[in-house]
């Protein structure tokens, strides 16, 4: 009979400012946030325990937060610092296991059955990678542990971050006794809108689903939200019974099937055709340079774009197949210029997208008779390397710099914040 597995789900408690805290022991006993201190109408991105115990959550205003909490120190977020912890930390994992599976970039699982044998019990394991990730980065680490990532997940949010060891193994020995008492609301997946639903149906914990025969469950399910509803049905069935049978893997991508990038405008700013062609320029240089980058040249460009007045609000997507396949901004910038102006109402942008589909490989392109297509790659590839070394702001099309130009910006952020 094959060996039951033992996963954890390891989370870094508060994550951005435990990375913070570690990197300012001035604050140490004070409590910290992370979010924009000069926006106070912002959002706080993470708060440690200190600041969470004088009543500061994630996702509240800044305003907010400094009303409950005046002594509180915000600082700004600093993705690519959080980032490379997070990525020190798979380091450290991988040192215990080869099977490391990111979720998030505060979590992440990990099969350890086979480390097992060399570590002691599994919770001797999870005490030893805590220790390692703080003395490393300064971020203390909750672990759940189950025989499968669902359980292992449900441990950690369920039980480890109450625990003060940080700790908690939740299998089918102990899940009858501490989930399936919890309240449907904090099984995993389930939100408010579902909340309501289970509780219409008079399905108030996790055990209420579970002990219910599955056949009964779909039934129910049918009677309130319809007969599309068996798949979710037996979702949340299984997750209430710990059933995962998804393995832990250390890679999760698939083949490529696009390579898009996309800004949300402040739609006041962009009224005229002339500004938003900087724009929608600037986003057809990131996605060709991600092309490149990644290997590949694609045979469809995709626009996309919201629009409103404040009234009115429209939209559209549409695509065009090109020619050839290509990663050249010239060739992808005129086809995308196209697409939006037989398409654009005329009312202020508030979104702009663009992708490219349709991909293959870009070690051989297709020449034509009238376009030095590999005198144009050539210049691409030495302008992406110079970008490479220096930084995405070391060159940059003149367009750029007018004053509705993004790329500039962009370039000392990730995923929106300062790096």
């Amino acid at each position: 009979m094959p060996r039951e597995r033992t996963i954890f789900l390891i989370d870094g408690q508060s994550f951005y400012a435990s990375v913070e805290k570690a990197a300012h022991p001035e604050y140490r006993n004070k409590p910290v946030a992370v979010g924009d201190p000069e926006r106070r109408s912002g959002i706080i991105l993470a708060a440690c325990p200190m600041a969470k115990e004088k009543g500061v959550t994630t996702a509240s205003r800044v305003f907010e937060a400094l009303a409950v909490c005046p002594d509180l120190v915000i600082i700004r977020p600093r993705m690519q610092r959080y980032i490379t912890v997070s990525l020190l930390i798979t380091e450290i994992f991988e040192s215990f296991t080869d099977q490391v599976e990111p979720y998030s970039i505060d979590e992440q699982f990990l099969d350890v059955t086979g480390s097992l044998d060399h570590y002691g019990t599994a919770e001797e394991l999870a005490y030893n990678i805590q220790t390692r990730v703080q003395l490393s980065t300064g971020v203390w680490s909750r672990v759940g542990i189950g025989p499968t990532k669902i359980l292992a997940k449900q441990a950690t949010d369920n039980f480890s971050k109450k625990r003060p060891d940080g700790i908690f193994r939740l299998d089918y020995d102990n899940i009858e006794r501490e989930l399936w008492t919890l309240p449907v609301h904090k099984m995993f997946m389930v939100g408010s809108r579902m909340t309501q639903h289970f509780m219409y149906m008079g399905l108030n914990t996790i055990g209420d689903i579970a002990r219910m025969p599955l056949a009964d469950f779909k039934r129910r399910m049918r009677q309130r939200m319809g007969k599309q509803s068996d798949i979710q049905a037996e979702y949340y069935w299984q997750t209430a019974r710990g059933i995962d049978p998804s393995p832990v893997v250390a890679s999760i991508r698939g083949d490529l099937k696009s390579v898009s990038h996309g800004k949300t405008l402040r739609a006041s700013l962009y009224r005229k055709l002339v500004d938003i062609e900087v724009v929608l320029l600037e986003l057809v240089v990131e996605v060709c340079r991600r092309a490149r980058r990644l290997g590949y040249q694609g045979r469809v460009i995709f626009v996309g774009a919201a629009e409103t007045d404040g009234q009115r609000s429209s939209g559209f997507g549409r695509q065009m197949t090109l020619p050839q396949p290509t990663s050249l901004t010239h060739e992808i910038a005129s086809a995308a210029r196209k697409l939006f102006i037989d398409n654009w109402h005329g009312l202020p942008l508030s979104h702009l997208y663009i992708s490219l589909t349709q991909l293959s490989d870009d070690s051989t392109y297709q020449l034509t008779l009238f376009d030095d297509r590999a005198a144009a790659y050539d210049i691409e590839r030495t302008t992406d390397a110079i970008k490479d070394r220096y930084g995405s702001g070391a060159i940059m099309r003149a367009s750029s710099l007018l004053s509705s130009g993004v790329a500039r910006e962009r370039t000392e952020q990730i995923g929106g914040h300062y790096k």
